[in-house]
């Protein structure tokens, strides 16, 4: 007989995530949509977490790379092994509401157009707080999570944001690939906010479904201000920036984006904490690392099928929009025609 192919695939990167992860999968167990298979990486944890889960559940697909090797390289790891259609990626500290999976569903049958799709997400411990409603990106080309830590309003409706935080997000899977998956260089921190671009330049929108809820608890395993997170975290905007700006607005937003980050520098130095956010700058700019990024550069703007006015478009075009982490949801009238 045949093997059907689901139609998700649901991944899980865990990784020392054993205070999280037995909820993270109890929320898929209870999911009322059971079209999926689950899929689950093992960033060589130590508190043997994954494996009693997957002894536990048979169901449960484990991949075991030997090493950790980052956020980036676990997803794209599992999403070539995966068979649905859809990939979901879902954090062991993001715990899915019951009807998650066929809030997705439902989407992709309202809009058989779209290939990429964002969560609503919700703080895990303070009820009535949101921890993001879709990912915004400033024309200073400074990323943020809309809506974080704001109170969740019926404002927040269905529509079309810069892109999905990896946290709780659906994609194609033959789009994901195609496009190359996550950038392995960054391991973690912005790879989402860039595949994110890089979808954009492509011509592929993301869309908020606000329905498809997670409650979301947030660096519970690295700490949201760790030294490995504000290292990683500047590094790899920078780097996305680079990648992903379009040539004819890189000479306006370089000035802006350099002048931000300064700024958001000195606020770092105010909180004591400007170490890892300098290192992580200067390694923007190391030659070994920033020669290869400006080759994918190339190749990515070469290949650019939306007109970078749609891009600007999909901005915020405050530079410091995130003061406040603005919620910025445009409605969805559909595809527009692509040009170079």
């Amino acid at each position: 007989m045949p093997t059907v192919s689901p139609a998700f695939s649901v991944i899980v990167v865990a990784y020392q995530s054993g205070p999280t992860l037995a909820r993270c999968l109890a929320g898929l167990t209870a999911q009322s949509f059971r079209d999926f298979e689950i899929l689950m990486v093992d960033n060589a944890s130590t508190d043997g977490a994954p494996q009693a889960a997957a002894a536990a559940d048979p169901s449960i697909q484990l991949i075991e790379p030997g090493a950790n090797t980052g956020f980036a390289a676990g997803n794209n790891l599992a999403a070539q092994r995966a068979l649905g259609r859809w990939l979901v990626l879902l954090n062991p500290d993001a715990y899915a509401h019951p009807d998650w999976l066929a809030q997705l569903a439902a989407a992709t049958a309202r809009h058989p157009d779209v290939r990429s799709f964002a969560s609503l997400q919700l703080v895990a411990d303070e009820p009535g707080l949101m921890d993001g409603a879709g990912d915004v990106m400033t024309s200073a080309g400074i990323p943020f999570r809309g809506g974080y830590r704001r109170k969740e309003t019926p404002k927040v409706f269905e529509g079309e944001v810069f892109s999905a935080c990896g946290a709780a997000m659906m994609v194609e899977r033959d789009l994901f690939l195609g496009l190359g998956g996550f950038d392995e260089r960054f391991f973690c921190y912005c790879e989402d906010v860039d595949i994110g671009y890089r979808l954009r330049l492509a011509g592929e929108p993301t869309l908020l479904v606000p329905a498809a809820k997670v409650e979301h608890v947030g660096s519970a395993t690295l700490g949201v201000r760790s030294d490995f997170a504000l290292f990683h975290g500047t590094r790899n905007r920078v780097w996305t920036f680079l990648k992903n700006t379009p040539s004819p607005m890189l000479w306006w937003s370089a000035p802006l984006h350099f002048a931000v980050t300064a700024g958001l520098f000195l606020l770092h130095v105010r909180r004591g904490d400007a170490g890892p956010v300098w290192k992580g700058f200067k390694a923007a700019f190391v030659k070994a690392d920033l020669d290869p990024i400006l080759a994918s550069r190339r190749e990515i703007q070469a290949a650019r099928k939306a007109p970078w006015t749609e891009i600007l478009r999909a901005m915020a075009w405050d530079p410091v929009a995130f003061f406040g982490r603005r919620i910025i949801i445009r409605p969805w009238r559909g595809r527009r025609s692509s040009a170079a």
